[in-house]
């Protein structure tokens, strides 16, 4: 007997119970929808609208109506870009431009910083404004800042239209990476929709082998150390001890991490199912020697969108020394502002920017590369200066966060006590340690277990995969984690 209620629930949308990608629900959908993709792989423009059409159920399962606000965007940048690139008339062009930084801004000043201003506002005139609750669209800060780089780049010659509104719908909604990223550049991704469908073995097996990353990273590292041990450190720092703290710090530095990139692996890899290649978005970032370096292995798509569209915009490098410490750091420090409207993450922005313009002033990417023991011992500062920054990313306040800081102060070198905390934490400690051990393990070693993962036939790979989703399934000790990054 069909169970209407039930599948009236799977198409409803539930602000408490976003679509996510480790999901039993999603994975249903997907292989639902897959079958019928595969049908369609030779009809491109039906296999566009269908692929349009999922991506905004997804982001519907997401957000709610707010997916009528995705069309709107789209189409709004889509005609006003076509505009820029038919007409010849430079301050045209410009009040274009304009009027679309101001659209896109505008809508994600509104949405997400509106409160937030209100709330300082207040602070600074004792005054009483409040627009209420307002709804923050998930993903928005991700897709506005990809539709903008396709009206940009249209504005400096370096990229055509899509050939019609659909076709641009597709690059936007596509939803493997419609919430949390990566930010795809139009003209990385644009390219590949008018390429004929295919999907070698090789590809295949990639796909599966990040998506069982992913799931392994986010469900069985992520949340198994967020729910069991992070969550609580940080929620009550006072009623943990100084070493406990260090570990709650340690332990978010992994979670956020996994959280993060195992969403970006699962996400590259459901594109190369549908036949698209997504840019790599991380690469071992805590391996890093500076702060430099981790820039350039974290949340990969966002740091070039910063340099490319910000950075240079501001000037760059090319108005002098001052000035490049002075575009450095505001870069950071909008980067900062980006990921939430709090100064915590002001804060957070602020302190990376302000690493990067001295590294910058004394060339310390350069200097602490140049053997193995300078990449030690200037890699274990990196690390710990990425962890203590994440703690005001993670904290709910300044005040946790300070007592975070200020138990962890309070930290003596007692090996007896830690091996009787490191005990009573054991299976969390022994995924702590799995998890740090995964992520530094050389790029060789890792580069090996996708050759061998490769030589696998099939039937094996999808039986590896299943042994995933069980062990997830199995090992959940509460409803289903949202990503870190949805907030965003």
């Amino acid at each position: 007997m069909i169970d209407w209620p039930q599948i009236i629930e799977w198409f409803t949308y539930h602000p408490q119970k976003p679509l996510l990608f480790n999901s039993a629900l999603f994975l249903g959908l997907f292989l639902a929808f897959y079958a019928i993709y595969i049908l369609l792989k030779d009809l491109r423009k039906l296999r566009i609208l269908y692929v349009i059409a999922f991506s905004l159920f997804f982001y519907y399962k997401c957000s709610g109506i707010y997916f009528l606000l995705l069309i709107f965007s789209s189409v709004v940048d889509f005609y006003l870009s076509l505009w820029i690139y038919k007409s010849n008339v430079s301050l045209n062009r410009k009040l274009l431009l304009l009027a679309s930084c101001v659209i896109n801004l505008g809508l994600l000043a509104y949405f997400k910083y509106t409160g937030f201003l209100a709330e300082n506002f207040n602070a600074l005139l004792n005054g009483d404004l409040s627009f209420g609750n307002i709804f923050l669209p998930v993903g928005i800060s991700f897709y506005t800042f990809q539709t903008m780089s396709y009206t940009i780049d249209i504005y400096r010659k370096e990229l055509t239209p899509t050939k019609n509104v659909m076709d641009f719908m597709f690059y936007v909604s596509f939803f493997p990476q419609l919430v949390a990223g990566p930010i795809v550049r139009a003209k990385d991704f644009i390219p590949q929709i008018y390429e004929k469908l295919k999907l070698s073995k090789q590809e295949l097996s990639y796909a599966l082998f990040l998506i069982i990353g992913g799931l392994i990273k986010k469900a069985v590292i992520s949340d198994y150390i967020s729910v069991n041990f992070v969550d609580r450190v940080f929620d009550l720092p006072d009623n943990y001890s100084a070493f406990e703290n260090l570990l709650g710090v340690y332990g978010y530095t992994l979670q956020i991490y996994c959280d993060f990139s195992g969403y970006s692996d699962i996400a590259i890899g459901l594109a190369f199912l549908l036949g698209f290649n997504l840019p790599a978005n991380f690469r071992t970032p805590y391996q890093s020697a500076s702060i430099t370096e981790f820039w350039r292995r974290w949340h990969i798509s966002l740091s070039t969108w910063l340099r490319d569209y910000l950075y240079i915009s501001l000037g760059g490098n090319r108005k002098g020394k001052l000035r490049t410490y002075f575009n450095l750091f505001m870069t950071m420090l909008l980067g900062g502002l980006w990921h939430g409207a709090s100064w915590k993450f002001v804060l957070w922005g602020a302190m990376h920017g302000t690493v990067l313009a001295v590294e910058k002033a004394f060339r310390i990417p350069q200097w602490s590369s140049k053997n193995l023991g300078r990449r030690f011992v200037f890699g274990l500062l990196t690390f710990h200066f990425v962890a203590f920054c994440w703690i005001f990313f993670r904290a709910a306040d300044f005040g946790v966060a300070m007592n975070v800081i200020d138990n962890i102060s309070t930290l003596q070198p007692d090996f007896s006590q830690w091996w009787t905390i490191l005990s009573s934490y054991g299976n969390v400690m022994w995924v702590m340690a799995f998890g740090f051990a995964w992520h530094f393990v050389p790029e060789s070693i890792q580069a090996k277990q996708l050759r061998l993962f490769h030589k696998f036939p099939l039937l094996l790979k999808a039986l590896i995969l299943a042994v995933v989703i069980w062990i997830i399934s199995a090992t959940a000790s509460s409803a289903v984690q949202p990503f870190i990054y949805f907030q965003f």
